[in-house]
Protein backbone atom coordinates (compact mmCIF):
# COMPACT_ATOMS: atom_id res chain seq x y z
CA UNK A 1 0.00 0.00 0.00
CA UNK A 2 1.37 3.41 -0.82
CA UNK A 3 1.99 5.51 2.58
CA UNK A 4 -0.28 8.86 2.61
CA UNK A 5 2.73 10.27 4.81
CA UNK A 6 5.60 10.07 3.56
CA UNK A 7 7.36 12.20 6.26
CA UNK A 8 10.11 9.84 7.86
CA UNK A 9 9.70 8.77 11.69
CA UNK A 10 12.05 7.17 13.85
CA UNK A 11 11.01 3.62 14.34
CA UNK A 12 8.54 3.10 16.85
CA UNK A 13 6.70 -0.20 17.76
CA UNK A 14 3.46 -0.55 19.07
CA UNK A 15 3.03 -3.22 21.11
CA UNK A 16 -0.66 -5.25 21.96
CA UNK A 17 -0.01 -7.84 24.94
CA UNK A 18 -2.20 -11.09 24.69
CA UNK A 19 -3.29 -13.77 27.28
CA UNK A 20 -5.77 -16.16 27.48
CA UNK A 21 -9.27 -15.21 28.04
CA UNK A 22 -9.60 -11.47 26.65
CA UNK A 23 -12.11 -10.02 24.70
CA UNK A 24 -11.39 -10.06 21.41
CA UNK A 25 -12.38 -6.39 20.67
CA UNK A 26 -10.48 -4.83 23.29
CA UNK A 27 -6.91 -6.36 21.64
CA UNK A 28 -8.40 -6.00 17.58
CA UNK A 29 -10.60 -3.08 17.73
CA UNK A 30 -7.19 -0.92 18.19
CA UNK A 31 -4.95 -3.25 16.82
CA UNK A 32 -6.68 -2.34 13.76
CA UNK A 33 -6.34 1.33 14.05
CA UNK A 34 -2.51 0.67 14.94
CA UNK A 35 -2.27 -1.53 11.78
CA UNK A 36 -3.52 1.12 9.38
CA UNK A 37 -1.20 3.73 10.88
CA UNK A 38 1.48 1.21 10.53
CA UNK A 39 0.58 1.17 6.90
CA UNK A 40 0.37 4.48 5.97
CA UNK A 41 3.26 6.06 8.17
CA UNK A 42 6.99 5.06 7.86
CA UNK A 43 8.73 3.94 10.82
CA UNK A 44 5.44 2.59 13.04
CA UNK A 45 4.92 -1.17 13.62
CA UNK A 46 2.68 -3.03 15.64
CA UNK A 47 2.99 -6.23 17.44
CA UNK A 48 1.04 -8.61 19.62
CA UNK A 49 3.14 -9.76 22.67
CA UNK A 50 2.50 -13.32 24.51
CA UNK A 51 4.83 -15.42 27.16
CA UNK A 52 5.14 -17.70 23.99
CA UNK A 53 3.49 -17.81 20.70
CA UNK A 54 0.95 -20.18 21.15
CA UNK A 55 -2.67 -19.92 20.45
CA UNK A 56 -4.97 -18.85 23.12
CA UNK A 57 -8.79 -18.55 23.72
CA UNK A 58 -10.67 -15.16 23.86
CA UNK A 59 -14.18 -14.45 25.16
CA UNK A 60 -15.16 -15.74 21.61
CA UNK A 61 -15.00 -18.25 19.28
CA UNK A 62 -11.96 -16.97 17.76
CA UNK A 63 -8.29 -18.00 19.18
CA UNK A 64 -5.30 -15.56 18.88
CA UNK A 65 -2.07 -15.88 18.41
CA UNK A 66 0.60 -13.49 19.57
CA UNK A 67 3.27 -12.72 16.70
CA UNK A 68 5.89 -12.01 19.28
CA UNK A 69 7.09 -12.81 23.02
CA UNK A 70 7.46 -10.21 25.63
CA UNK A 71 11.76 -11.44 25.61
CA UNK A 72 11.73 -10.50 21.53
CA UNK A 73 10.40 -7.08 22.15
CA UNK A 74 11.15 -6.36 25.81
CA UNK A 75 11.35 -2.21 25.34
CA UNK A 76 7.85 -1.23 23.33
CA UNK A 77 7.57 2.00 22.30
CA UNK A 78 4.16 2.22 23.38
CA UNK A 79 1.78 -0.72 25.44
CA UNK A 80 -1.76 -1.29 25.00
CA UNK A 81 -3.11 -3.79 27.12
CA UNK A 82 -6.77 -5.56 26.65
CA UNK A 83 -9.40 -6.42 28.89
CA UNK A 84 -11.85 -8.91 29.81
CA UNK A 85 -13.99 -10.59 32.60
CA UNK A 86 -12.95 -13.51 34.74
CA UNK A 87 -9.97 -14.08 32.86
CA UNK A 88 -8.92 -10.41 33.36
CA UNK A 89 -9.67 -9.63 37.27
CA UNK A 90 -8.23 -13.20 38.02
CA UNK A 91 -4.46 -12.03 36.44
CA UNK A 92 -4.87 -9.09 38.57
CA UNK A 93 -2.92 -11.80 40.67
CA UNK A 94 -1.01 -13.29 38.60
CA UNK A 95 2.56 -11.83 39.31
CA UNK A 96 4.06 -13.40 36.12
CA UNK A 97 2.08 -11.50 33.95
CA UNK A 98 2.13 -8.31 35.97
CA UNK A 99 6.20 -8.07 36.04
CA UNK A 100 5.81 -8.25 32.34
CA UNK A 101 3.87 -5.59 31.85
CA UNK A 102 6.12 -3.35 34.57
CA UNK A 103 9.04 -4.56 32.37
CA UNK A 104 7.36 -3.72 29.01
CA UNK A 105 5.68 0.06 30.35
CA UNK A 106 9.31 1.28 32.37
CA UNK A 107 10.41 2.52 28.75
CA UNK A 108 7.33 3.09 27.20
CA UNK A 109 6.41 6.58 25.60
CA UNK A 110 3.13 5.98 26.11
CA UNK A 111 1.37 3.02 27.85
CA UNK A 112 -2.71 2.42 27.38
CA UNK A 113 -5.58 0.10 28.17
CA UNK A 114 -8.79 -0.61 26.70
CA UNK A 115 -11.87 -1.76 29.25
CA UNK A 116 -10.22 -3.59 32.43
CA UNK A 117 -7.03 -4.03 31.27
CA UNK A 118 -6.53 -1.09 33.34
CA UNK A 119 -7.00 -2.90 36.20
CA UNK A 120 -4.06 -5.16 35.19
CA UNK A 121 -2.00 -1.74 34.95
CA UNK A 122 -3.33 -0.61 38.25
CA UNK A 123 -2.31 -3.90 40.35
CA UNK A 124 0.76 -3.83 39.13
CA UNK A 125 1.46 -0.61 40.70
CA UNK A 126 1.51 1.37 37.51
CA UNK A 127 -1.80 3.65 37.84
CA UNK A 128 -0.92 4.96 41.29
CA UNK A 129 -2.16 8.58 41.48
CA UNK A 130 -3.46 8.65 38.19
CA UNK A 131 -6.47 9.11 36.65
CA UNK A 132 -7.83 6.40 34.76
CA UNK A 133 -11.07 4.44 33.49
CA UNK A 134 -12.55 0.94 32.35
CA UNK A 135 -15.80 -0.75 32.01
CA UNK A 136 -18.16 0.99 33.91
CA UNK A 137 -19.17 -1.80 35.65
CA UNK A 138 -15.74 -1.96 37.38
CA UNK A 139 -14.91 1.60 37.51
CA UNK A 140 -14.39 1.74 41.34
CA UNK A 141 -12.27 -1.16 41.78
CA UNK A 142 -9.36 1.40 40.67
CA UNK A 143 -9.40 2.54 44.11
CA UNK A 144 -7.94 0.23 46.20
CA UNK A 145 -4.71 0.69 43.85
CA UNK A 146 -4.36 4.14 44.59
CA UNK A 147 -5.73 5.35 41.17
CA UNK A 148 -8.74 8.14 40.73
CA UNK A 149 -11.47 6.69 38.56
CA UNK A 150 -12.88 8.84 36.07
CA UNK A 151 -16.12 8.36 34.00
CA UNK A 152 -15.22 9.35 30.30
CA UNK A 153 -14.58 7.46 27.43
CA UNK A 154 -11.25 7.85 27.53
CA UNK A 155 -8.50 9.17 30.09
CA UNK A 156 -4.98 10.53 29.40
CA UNK A 157 -2.63 10.73 32.19
CA UNK A 158 1.01 11.40 31.48
CA UNK A 159 2.15 8.87 29.15
CA UNK A 160 -1.21 6.89 30.24
CA UNK A 161 -4.25 6.50 28.29
CA UNK A 162 -6.80 4.00 29.26
CA UNK A 163 -10.61 3.91 27.59
CA UNK A 164 -13.62 2.69 28.99
CA UNK A 165 -15.17 -0.75 27.73
CA UNK A 166 -14.58 -2.69 24.43
CA UNK A 167 -15.48 -0.33 21.79
CA UNK A 168 -14.40 2.41 23.44
CA UNK A 169 -10.76 1.14 22.38
CA UNK A 170 -11.00 1.96 19.31
CA UNK A 171 -11.43 5.64 20.15
CA UNK A 172 -8.91 5.59 22.60
CA UNK A 173 -6.60 4.47 19.86
CA UNK A 174 -7.70 6.90 17.17
CA UNK A 175 -6.38 9.60 20.00
CA UNK A 176 -2.85 7.22 20.38
CA UNK A 177 -2.52 7.88 16.65
CA UNK A 178 -2.68 11.33 16.39
CA UNK A 179 -0.47 11.01 19.65
CA UNK A 180 1.75 9.09 17.51
CA UNK A 181 1.67 10.92 14.13
CA UNK A 182 -0.55 13.57 14.16
CA UNK A 183 -4.67 15.09 14.04
CA UNK A 184 -4.36 14.46 9.73
CA UNK A 185 -2.64 10.92 10.03
CA UNK A 186 -5.42 9.86 12.64
CA UNK A 187 -8.18 10.99 10.52
CA UNK A 188 -6.97 9.20 7.18
CA UNK A 189 -6.81 6.11 9.10
CA UNK A 190 -10.41 6.62 10.66
CA UNK A 191 -11.40 7.33 6.99
CA UNK A 192 -9.93 4.07 5.64
CA UNK A 193 -10.96 1.57 8.33
CA UNK A 194 -14.60 3.71 7.97
CA UNK A 195 -15.21 4.16 11.54
CA UNK A 196 -17.90 6.30 11.93
CA UNK A 197 -20.21 4.56 14.83
CA UNK A 198 -24.33 4.87 14.37
CA UNK A 199 -25.75 2.77 16.37
CA UNK A 200 -29.60 1.72 15.34
CA UNK A 201 -30.56 2.20 18.31
CA UNK A 202 -28.65 5.55 19.01
CA UNK A 203 -26.16 6.20 21.66
CA UNK A 204 -26.31 5.22 25.84
CA UNK A 205 -28.77 7.41 27.79
CA UNK A 206 -26.55 6.58 30.55
CA UNK A 207 -28.90 9.01 33.11
CA UNK A 208 -31.73 6.71 32.38
CA UNK A 209 -29.71 3.58 32.89
CA UNK A 210 -29.73 1.53 36.24
CA UNK A 211 -26.20 0.56 36.52
CA UNK A 212 -26.58 0.07 40.08
CA UNK A 213 -28.64 -2.95 38.94
CA UNK A 214 -25.73 -5.03 37.55
CA UNK A 215 -23.83 -4.91 41.12
CA UNK A 216 -24.48 -9.06 41.71
CA UNK A 217 -22.89 -9.87 38.23
CA UNK A 218 -20.12 -7.55 38.91
CA UNK A 219 -20.02 -9.47 42.72
CA UNK A 220 -20.28 -12.90 41.02
CA UNK A 221 -17.83 -12.13 38.61
CA UNK A 222 -15.12 -10.70 40.87
CA UNK A 223 -16.00 -13.71 43.34
CA UNK A 224 -15.38 -16.09 40.74
CA UNK A 225 -12.15 -14.78 39.60
CA UNK A 226 -10.40 -14.10 42.53
CA UNK A 227 -11.84 -17.47 44.88
CA UNK A 228 -8.30 -18.58 44.87
CA UNK A 229 -6.61 -15.09 45.95
CA UNK A 230 -8.75 -13.94 49.18
CA UNK A 231 -6.41 -11.12 50.04
CA UNK A 232 -6.32 -9.71 47.14
CA UNK A 233 -10.52 -10.08 47.25
CA UNK A 234 -10.16 -8.67 50.59
CA UNK A 235 -8.21 -5.63 49.27
CA UNK A 236 -10.99 -4.83 46.91
CA UNK A 237 -13.57 -5.13 49.44
CA UNK A 238 -13.96 -1.46 49.75
CA UNK A 239 -15.56 -1.49 45.86
CA UNK A 240 -19.09 -1.82 45.73
CA UNK A 241 -19.65 -5.11 45.03
CA UNK A 242 -18.90 -6.33 48.23
CA UNK A 243 -20.42 -3.61 50.29
CA UNK A 244 -23.82 -5.10 49.22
Amino acid sequence: MTTITETAQPARTVAFVAYPGITVLDLVGPLQVCAALADTVPGIRTVVLGERIESMGTDTPLSVLPSHTFDEVPDPDVLVVPGGLVPTLAAMADETLLARLRRAASGASVVGSVCTGSLLLAAAGLLEGRKATTHWLFRDLLVPFGATPVADRWVEDGRYVTAAGVAAGIDMALHLAGRLAGEDAARQVQLLIEYDPQPPFGGIDWAATDTASYAPFGKQVLTEALAGHPELLARLGGGPFLRK
